[in-house]
């Protein structure tokens, strides 16, 4: 049975595909700093793991784990600190990629948006429209994306695979529960 390591699982979108891989027969562990997400969210049987991205030790939780896909969740996503962002959002993902590489990992789902595409000139946006971010959010979004492709494609080039893909949504909202509901402002 292939075990999932889902990043900002105890958080608002986090949550909902917490309990969906769950409901699907899926193992999982979650790993979450806790500084948007709330424990509580993580039922009881399923490992949560405090920590940053940046953590050494995240290597140690996908071995004794023993991870073979990784949901990519985790990432700030307000404007007011840009810098802040660009820090947790794109080193986040460059650390969980050099993981990800080391362990051997084969899967990995990003959680991207639709930020990327910018402001579209005809107010309808397809997957192939430009993409051109037009905040700090949208941007690190974007610099995801490039460098989960760059890593599946040298990993493909060693003779590895890396089987990746992003997801582009736009505006969430609701709460599949009471307690699952968006507590950011």
């Amino acid at each position: 049975m292939a075990r999932w390591l889902l990043t900002g699982g105890a958080g608002y979108i986090g949550s909902h595909v917490l309990r969906e891989l769950a409901a699907s027969g899926r193992e999982v562990v979650v790993v979450d700093d806790l500084s948007t997400g709330i424990a509580s969210r993580v039922p009881d049987g399923v490992p949560l793991v405090e920590m940053n991205l940046s953590d050494s030790n995240l290597v140690t939780v996908m071995r004794d784990y023993q991870i073979s896909g990784v949901v990519h969740l985790a990432a700030k996503k307000a404007v007011e600190r840009p810098l802040h962002y660009y820090r947790e959002n794109v080193d986040g993902i460059a650390s969980l990629l050099e993981a990800i590489n080391e362990v051997g990992i084969g899967n990995l789902v990003y959680s991207s948006s639709a930020a990327v595409y910018g402001e579209p000139v005809n107010g309808e946006v397809g997957e192939d429209e430009p993409t051109v971010p037009t905040s700090p959010y949208g941007e690190t979004k974007l610099v995801g994306e490039w460098a989960a492709r760059a890593v599946a494609k040298a990993r493909r080039l060693e003779g590895g695979g890396l089987s990746n893909v992003s997801l582009r949504y736009f505006n969430v909202a609701g709460a599949g529960a009471d307690n699952l509901g968006d507590t950011s402002v």
